[in-house]
């Protein structure tokens, strides 16, 4: 079932160590088919190095196994909210990265100082409330998936602009069109959440980038006008 995809969420996984986003086992990518309603995701606790694609996992849509032998990573169930909140999503990461993980304990924003940042999320990146004790103990990784779901409704965010978000005193959750794309915004969030540390530190009272620059550098990847690369 899906063996193709397992094959693209395995690869995906593999990458994760390799762009220097996960220590141990600390990370995990999703990819669903919208077709069949199914998604696959790592199992858990598994090393990147010995993960085969007979590894994975398949999930449907109500968080139950469909397929495989070992347990789905324990984000599942925030995965599985965010494909039934977001159609637009694709592929899901969640890693431990320093750098995003800094801000997110320290329950900040990341601002947007510079087109790096610009040129892939459309402002800045939110840093969500933390969970109550009641969502942490009555179903505390589905809780999270609706609390990011919910708050980017709230917010009024669109999650393919913005597609990543800090999870209070955990960490980041990214997205895209497939898992590759996922995590190449996972990478991104990490250097974006790098440089935004560096900056702060070089002068403590910096602003954000002018809001024409950030526009200009966001459009001219992004849209319907959008004139980066080749066509």
């Amino acid at each position: 079932m899906l063996e193709s995809l397992k094959e693209a969420v395995c690869d995906a996984n593999r990458m994760l160590p390799a762009y220097g986003l996960v220590t141990f086992t600390w990370g995990n990518v999703s990819q669903i088919d919208r077709e069949s309603g199914l998604l696959v995701i790592k199992p858990s606790g598994v090393e990147y190095d010995r993960l085969r694609p007979e590894d994975m996992v398949v999930m449907d849509l109500d968080g139950n196994q469909v397929e495989g032998d070992l347990r789905p990573s324990s984000d599942a169930a925030t995965h599985v909210e965010l494909y039934r909140a977001f159609e637009s999503v694709g592929g899901i990461v969640h890693t431990h990265s320093s750098y995003a993980v800094s801000w997110a304990q320290a329950g900040r924003d990341i601002p947007c100082y510079g087109t790096t940042h610009a040129d892939y999320f459309y402002g800045e990146i939110p840093c969500l409330r933390a969970l109550t004790r009641e969502e942490i103990e009555s179903a505390y990784e589905k809780n999270t998936g609706l609390l990011i779901a919910g708050e980017f409704l709230r917010l009024g965010k669109d999650p393919m602009a913005v597609p990543a978000v800090l999870c209070k005193n955990h960490g980041p959750f990214a997205w895209g069109k497939d898992a590759v794309e996922a995590v190449h915004n996972a990478a991104v969030l990490e250097e974006v959440a790098k440089m935004a540390y560096r900056s702060e530190i070089i002068n403590p009272r910096i602003s954000p980038a002018p809001q024409p620059l950030q526009e200009k550098h966001y459009f001219r990847k992004h849209g319907k006008d959008a004139y980066y690369g080749q066509a």
